[in-house]
């Protein structure tokens, strides 16, 4: 666990090596964030993630969320995630599914991707995998552009959650 007055000592490059990751394969949301410090409180420190993306072009929102993995994907099966992917993904149940579970997962990400041109984005962390199948169902009927936007919420949530994993309150 960091504390805030170690992260706000942290020379961008330090800064990058720790946090690189909380977006997943996209270490440059962490050097925008870095130069939004000192931070305040770990809250602080969150936002910074988020609007750093946010802020980002959407050619590199769209990249960002083209990083992550699908859930219950072949990346998943092959181990070829990040860390934080892996465990939240076990976490949710994704590591166990049935035969039927899995078909309905590889079904719903190719349905999912043909449609939007990116894969579908759900902060597992605490959630089932029948939560996570149902928010499935219902985001395959959506618009591009909402969906978009609720990635990047689901990104967000995604940095919030991995943030309070390795910042102390």
């Amino acid at each position: 666990m960091w504390s805030l007055a170690e992260i706000n000592r942290m020379p961008k490059p330090e800064f990058v090596a720790a946090f690189g990751d909380v977006a997943e394969h996209s270490a440059w949301v962490a050097e925008e964030a870095h130069a939004l410090g000192p931070f305040a409180a770990r809250d602080d420190l969150i936002t910074a993630f988020e609007t750093a993306m946010r802020d980002a072009s959407h050619g590199m929102q769209l990249d960002l969320i083209r990083a992550h993995p699908d859930l219950a994907g072949k990346a998943a099966m092959a181990g070829k995630m990040a860390e934080d992917s892996k465990k939240e993904q076990a976490g949710a149940g994704l590591d166990q599914l049935t035969a039927e579970e899995f078909a309905r997962f590889t079904d719903l990400n190719g349905r999912y991707l043909a449609k939007f041109g990116f894969p579908f984005i759900f902060a597992v962390k605490g959630a089932t995998k029948d939560m996570i199948l149902a928010a499935f169902e219902t985001r395959i009927d959506n618009e591009t552009d909402q969906e978009f936007e609720t990635a990047l919420q689901q990104i967000a949530r995604i940095f919030r959650f991995r943030l309070e994993d390795r910042v102390e309150a």
